[in-house]
């Protein structure tokens, strides 16, 4: 279900300020329109890379009467983004605005785990954006390999679209799904377009080597 508040409010400080708008989704009834893809693997892999994106109960032990979005890949190219993204509107036009994100993960990998590449828990990046582009994968002709068309950087680097909010690390020494909330310290900055539209993603961007699995059960996006 996806929730658009706009609050009006404002004190003699901030009449300059565009109102508050908020976006909120728990997809207890299907995707909320998001759509997933993944990034920074070789042109034609994708079955190696065992890559999925699904509408999906929370796994056990989670409430599984709870639905989230499912991203999944086996990272061979010790990079793998998989991301999901949405378009939001009702925004005020060619507008400064200050992004809070803030997302529920579900999570089993306890802290300080050891695997291939680097850590399956701390090594894996969870990051947030928006952006006017649309965020597309795209060939890089020089290696075959899709990359993407936005500045996400690179794995624990923010980039000019996306910064880390979190890891993938579940706060426990069990391997078993918990649900781990995560938000940016810093307010996001981004301009919406001249029809006060903006893409959001989320995504993982991961030095493990091996499979990740994760589920978004919950994302909020508040525009100040």
């Amino acid at each position: 279900m996806a929730i658009l508040l706009a609050l009006f409010a404002c004190s003699d400080k901030n009449l300059d300020q565009p109102p508050l708008m908020e976006y909120s989704y728990d997809f207890a009834t299907g995707t909320d329109g998001w759509t997933g893809d993944f990034a920074d693997y070789p042109v034609g892999e994708e079955e190696f890379y065992e890559l999925v994106f699904e509408h999906d109960t929370l796994p056990h032990p989670l409430d599984q009467s709870q639905f989230a979005l499912k991203l999944s890949g086996n990272n061979h190219s010790d990079d793998l983004f998989m991301f999901a993204k949405k378009k939001v509107s009702g925004l005020e036009p060619n507008t400064v605005y200050y992004v809070t994100f803030t997302l529920e993960i579900a999570t089993n990998v306890p802290d300080g785990t050891m695997g291939a590449g680097g850590s399956p828990g701390e090594s894996v990046y969870v990051k947030a954006g928006a952006s006017v582009t649309e965020p597309r994968k795209v060939i890089d002709n020089e290696d075959n390999f899709y990359r993407m068309n936005i500045d996400k950087n690179n794995q624990s680097q923010n980039g000019e679209d996306m910064v880390v909010i979190g890891n993938f690390a579940n706060g426990t020494d069990q391997f078993v799904y918990k649900l781990k909330p995560v938000t940016n310290e810093k307010p996001f900055r981004v301009t919406s377009d001249d029809f006060g539209n903006l893409w959001l993603i989320i995504g993982t961007d991961s030095g493990f080597e091996s499979t990740t699995t994760i589920y978004y059960n919950k994302v909020k996006a508040e525009f100040y």
